[in-house]
């Protein structure tokens, strides 16, 4: 997986957004399973103000004693789900995204080992739970949202995993990682084809 990773993003040029906002950096957590990897979620605390009870990647908002986003990602993913920053690789960035909070976010993609023990933080966190990656490859979509951001359209995939609806910023961060990793063609700008 290191190598996919590796070589596949080692061109990819993360989109930067010249925007001035509240700055927060995420991680994308892949597994490194031989022949299945995953991806790694968080369902959020439902008593959380912003976000609350959504599908998210562990991550959160750049402290002042953060030197820079990577250092805020693994800070975050080891107070929400006891992500030791030791036991990921971080490869590269991918494109920033914009929350509808008005917070500009930059995920990163780590690899972590497959058999990691990871707990819940109950105060930010409701559950942990992973996706093959191999689930979203056919784009198996339960819906598409429409968003309207800087003078575009944007036509977000929702997924279904279970109980779990991975939408929304989530999606855009996931569908970038899809595109740049395994050329899964999901085109945001055009409604898919039905």
């Amino acid at each position: 997986m290191r190598e996919l990773l590796t070589r596949r993003l080692a061109n990819y040029a993360p989109r930067q957004l010249a925007l001035d906002y509240p700055e927060a950096g995420i991680l994308l957590p892949v597994t490194d399973a031989p022949g299945n990897p995953e991806i790694v979620f968080t369902l959020r605390s439902p008593n959380l103000s912003v976000h609350s009870g959504q599908v998210a990647f562990p991550g959160g908002k750049r402290d002042l004693s953060d030197r820079t986003l990577v250092e805020t990602a693994l800070r975050e993913s080891h107070e929400e789900i006891g992500l030791e920053p030791g036991r990921v690789e971080i490869i590269a960035p991918l494109s920033q995204v914009m929350s509808r909070y008005g917070i500009l976010v930059t995920p990163y993609v780590g690899l972590v080992p497959h058999d990691i023990s990871l707990a819940a933080n109950p105060d930010e966190i409701e559950s942990i739970f992973r996706v093959p990656i191999e689930f979203f490859l056919t784009d198996p979509r339960e819906r598409t949202d429409t968003i309207p951001f800087l003078d575009q359209t944007y036509h977000i995939p929702c997924y279904r995993w279970g109980r779990y609806e991975i939408w929304g910023l989530s999606a855009v961060v996931l569908v970038d990682f899809l595109n740049a990793v395994y050329d899964a063609g999901i085109d945001l700008l055009e409604p898919p084809v039905a």
